[in-house]
C-alpha cells in the first residue's frame, strides 16, 4: 500500500469543515481516506475532559450517510433484515437503533445507525462508517429487491455535539423545538438558523449529545456558530477515540470485524427477541448457536496495573503464561486516570477480576479483567 506521502497515493479527501479545522490550527491526518484533525492546539487530554465537562463539536462528514426507500416500512425493512440481526419492521417512527452488517458466516461487515423518519413511510436512513461505506453500498446494491432504491447522501455532511451542555447550547438554534426532552435514540428534523436538518439524540462518547445531518454548504457556517457559544470546542479524532474507548464502546477494524460475529462482541442488546427466535439473516445459525451455548471468546475491559499502557495487538497471557487473547483497543483513560484497553479473551478467563498478563516490549504486565464501561454512560433517557 502507498504511504501518503507517495506521489501514487490517492488524493485525500476533504470534509465540509476542512478549511475550518485548518483555520482552528488543527493537526491533520490520513483517516479513512480523508485528510482529519486529530486534535487542536489544546491537545487530546484538554478535549477529552472538555466533552465530559461541556459540550464537543466533532467532524463526523467522513461517515456515509444512504437513504433506503421503497413502498413502505414492511418492504424497506424486510430488505435490512436481511442483512441485520435488529428488528427493524417495528423501529417506531422517529427512532433510531443500532445494528450490524452480517456476512454468511455470521461476521460483522460493518456497525451502523438505522433511523425510521417521521412521515416518510417506506424510508430509513443510514450511517455507515468512512472505512467500509463502499463495502456497505455495495453489499445493499447487491441484495436490495427492485422496489427499494438505496440513495447516497453524499451531499450532506454530519456534526456531532457530544457532551452533559450538548443539549441546552443545540436548544438555543430551535427554542421552539424542545429539543432538550428528545431521549436518546430519537431522531426528527428541525430548522437550524433557518436551515432543515435531521437530529438524533445519539453519539460515540458515552455523553448525552446529538448527530446533525445538514447540507453540506450550510455546515462550515452552522459549526462557526457552535464554536461562538461558551460552552463548544472543537474535538479531534485523538479524543474521539479515548472517549468511546472509556464508554466501551466498538471501533470497526479494531474490536469489529468479519470473523467477529455481535455475541462475541457483546452486542447482543443490540438484537431484539423477533430475531433471535425467527433468525432470517445472514449467519443466523452462527448467532443462534452462540446465544444458545455461549461465545468461545468475548469482548473484555483490561485494568493494567501501573502506568504503561497496552496498544491494540498485545498478547494476553494467563497466569502458566499461555496466551488466551488479544487487545484491540488500549491507551490512557484521562476521566479514569490510568491505561486502559478492550480486547479478546477465551471464554474462561472473562469474568471480572481475573488476572492477565499483558506482552508489551518483550515483558509480562500485570493486568485484570474488568466490567465495561470504564467511565459511566449518561445517555438522555427521559424525565
Amino acid at each position: 500500500m502507498s504511504s501518503p506521502d507517495s506521489p501514487n497515493a490517492p488524493a485525500l479527501l476533504q470534509t465540509p469543515l476542512h478549511a475550518l479545522h485548518v483555520a482552528l490550527g488543527a493537526r491533520m491526518v490520513p483517516f479513512a481516506g480523508y485528510d482529519m484533525p486529530v486534535n487542536y492546539p489544546p491537545g487530546i487530554l484538554a478535549e477529552h475532559l472538555h466533552t465530559r465537562a461541556g459540550a464537543g463539536l466533532f467532524d463526523v462528514s467522513h461517515m456515509g450517510q444512504a437513504y433506503l426507500d421503497g413502498p413502505d416500512h414492511a418492504a424497506t425493512a424486510h430488505t435490512l433484515e436481511r442483512l441485520c440481526p435488529a428488528d427493524i419492521l417495528n423501529l417506531a417512527p422517529g427512532r433510531q437503533r443500532y445494528t450490524q452488517f452480517l456476512n454468511e458466516e455470521g461476521g460483522i461487515v460493518d456497525d451502523l445507525m438505522v433511523t425510521r423518519p417521521v412521515g416518510a413511510d417506506g424510508a430509513l436512513s443510514l450511517v455507515v462508517n468512512a472505512s467500509r461505506k463502499a463495502v456497505d453500498f455495495d453489499l445493499l446494491r447487491a441484495r436490495l429487491p427492485a422496489n427499494v432504491r438505496l440513495t447516497i447522501l453524499d451531499t450532506l455532511a454530519l456534526i456531532a455535539l457530544q457532551g452533559p451542555q450538548a443539549a441546552s447550547v443545540l436548544a438555543r438554534f430551535a427554542p421552539d423545538e424542545n429539543i432538550g426532552a428528545m431521549p436518546f435514540m430519537s431522531a426528527r428534523k428541525v430548522r437550524l438558523l433557518g436551515v432543515e436538518a435531521n437530529i438524533s439524540r445519539s453519539g460515540y462518547t458515552g455523553e448525552d449529545g446529538f448527530e446533525i445531518s445538514l447540507p453540506a454548504e450550510s455546515a462550515e457556517t452552522f459549526a462557526k456558530r457552535l464554536l461562538a457559544e461558551a460552552e463548544v470546542k472543537p474535538i479531534g479524532l485523538g479524543a474521539r477515540d479515548s472517549l468511546r474507548l472509556e464508554a466501551g464502546l466498538c471501533l470497526y477494524g479494531h474490536e469489529l470485524d468479519e470473523t467477529t460475529d455481535p455475541i462475541e462482541a457483546g452486542l447482543n442488546w443490540s438484537i431484539q427477541k423477533r430475531r433471535r427466535i425467527e433468525g432470517g439473516f445472514a449467519g443466523a445459525g452462527r448467532i443462534q448457536a452462540a446465544l444458545a451455548n455461549g461465545p468461545r471468546r468475548k469482548r473484555v475491559g483490561i485494568r493494567p496495573e501501573g502506568r504503561a499502557p497496552a496498544r491494540d495487538g498485545a498478547e494476553i497471557v494467563n497466569e502458566a503464561g499461555a496466551v488466551v487473547g488479544i487487545v484491540t483497543s488500549g491507551g490512557f483513560g484521562p476521566s479514569v486516570g490510568s491505561p486502559i484497553a478492550m480486547g479478546y479473551v477465551a471464554s474462561d478467563y472473562a469474568a471480572p477480576g481475573a488476572p492477565i498478563g499483558l506482552i508489551v516490549r518483550g515483558k509480562t504486565l500485570a493486568a485484570s479483567i474488568v466490567a465495561l464501561p470504564f467511565h459511566p454512560h449518561a445517555y438522555y433517557r427521559g424525565p
